[in-house]
């Protein structure tokens, strides 16, 4: 069986780049309003998320169990005159200390991933949440027609607070699902649902 370093190492060395560097929209629509600090930018792939939090004032820690995504992510921030740490994780196993103000995990989806796997990732960065910090995790609510991923199960909102079992002390600020346009590499005209879930800890 293929490993999540082999799988994602495999991935990224294919090709130059594969992200647009840009950051991913929830994320901006749900980070630009806060106050910059300490994040932790869980799978960061190249670093699109990271530098744009970077930019912002954030001090930003990014984590993949990809080295090349990672040395592609530190080679994007120095273009971009900012800096960011980063970490390789194989986030099932090991994950980085500390609390954090923001703990972002968005698209964190694998077609090597084990059982229950996002779902004890995702409550392990919930742990990484400073008081007074927030969790913002984005992810798709299927795949596309001309996907050969048909077969995965993407979670609902309520999947993944079902899971996280949090307390009283947090609050959801946002639950949402967001459609956006998709063009396929056919030119295949769709439109894609992804959910954005932003919850808050208060002590």
């Amino acid at each position: 069986m293929t490993t999540a370093q082999e799988f994602w190492e495999t991935f990224y060395s294919e090709r130059d780049q594969v992200w647009s560097g840009r950051p991913n929209p929830l994320l901006v629509r749900e980070a630009e309003r806060l106050t910059p600090g300490s994040a932790l930018d869980i799978g960061c792939a190249e670093g699109g998320d990271a530098v744009w939090l970077a930019k912002r004032g954030w001090r930003v820690l990014g984590v993949d169990v990809s080295q090349v995504a990672l040395d592609r992510a530190l080679q994007h921030a120095f273009d971009a005159g900012v800096e960011i740490s980063v970490e390789r994780h194989d986030l099932k196993a090991t994950f980085p200390e500390g609390e954090y103000d923001l703990v972002s995990a968005q698209f964190l989806h694998s077609p090597v991933e084990e059982d229950g796997e996002r779902n004890s990732i995702l409550k392990r960065a919930s742990r990484a949440v400073a008081p007074g910090g927030y969790l913002i995790i984005g992810g798709h609510a299927g795949a596309p027609s001309w996907s050969e991923h048909q077969d995965y199960c993407f979670p609902t909102t309520k999947d993944v607070l079902d899971h996280l079992k949090l307390t009283d002390n947090w609050i959801v600020v946002t639950d949402e699902i967001v459609e956006r346009p998709l063009v396929g590499p056919d030119g295949q005209e769709e439109t894609r649902k992804d959910n954005v879930l932003t919850v808050k800890r208060l002590l």
